[in-house]
């Protein structure tokens, strides 16, 4: 299941590519029992779409969903945020600082789009782990991949440059301790990267 979302969210299985049982067991060597399961899984992570007597599909998500993906995700992430500053310590700034300057050096080279993206999306999903509540860690996991899959479909236009340098302004503002300024920058992040969707 973790290989197939990740080929999702890379865009190697773009938006309503038929996931054929057969077809996946034998590139994962593995019986069709244990691909539906994966599927199933996927299914439940609304990364694939399950269609009665016709199969599985990845899934295409429509502009409203594509907004109410970006809605909840401004809603939940502010509250990351506040625990972020509430909780971090000084390991978990430098792992968050880290993270940038990985970002920043996988810019400089000519990695594809879908390895930025996920670069990028993984700086969320490691705020949500700092934040230190499971559940809420869960489902920034499962938005930010659907906003990977969102902005395959959608041809985000978004300049990875740009996110990164979001990133290290809001990570300024978490070490200063400013838990509102940082949850502004947080909510025009998610902001401008909606706004470079074609929606």
């Amino acid at each position: 299941a973790q290989d197939i979302a990740t080929a999702i969210v890379e865009k190697r299985l773009p938006p309503g590519t038929w996931l054929r049982e057969e077809a996946l067991g034998r590139v994962y060597a593995v019986s069709r029992t244990k691909i539906r399961a994966a599927l199933l899984t996927l299914a439940k992570d609304k990364l694939v779409e399950t269609v009665p007597d016709k199969g599985s599909f990845v899934s295409q998500p429509s502009v409203q969903e594509a907004r109410e993906v970006f809605a909840v995700r401004r809603l939940l992430e502010a509250e990351v945020v506040r625990l972020v500053v509430a909780r971090a310590t000084p390991a978990d700034y430098e792992r968050l600082a880290q993270h940038i300057a990985v970002e920043r050096s996988t810019l400089k080279t000519p990695a594809s789009g879908a390895v930025r993206e996920k670069l990028l999306g993984d700086f969320h999903v490691a705020l949500a782990e700092i934040g230190g509540q499971k559940v809420l860690t869960e489902l920034v996991t499962e938005l930010v991949a659907r906003s990977s899959l969102i902005a395959m479909l959608y041809q985000s236009h978004n300049d990875p440059h740009c996110s990164s340098d979001e990133h290290a302004q809001f990570l300024a503002l978490c070490r200063k301790g400013n838990a509102d300024a940082a949850v502004a920058e947080m909510v025009a992040h998610l902001d401008r990267v909606e706004a470079s969707l074609n929606l």
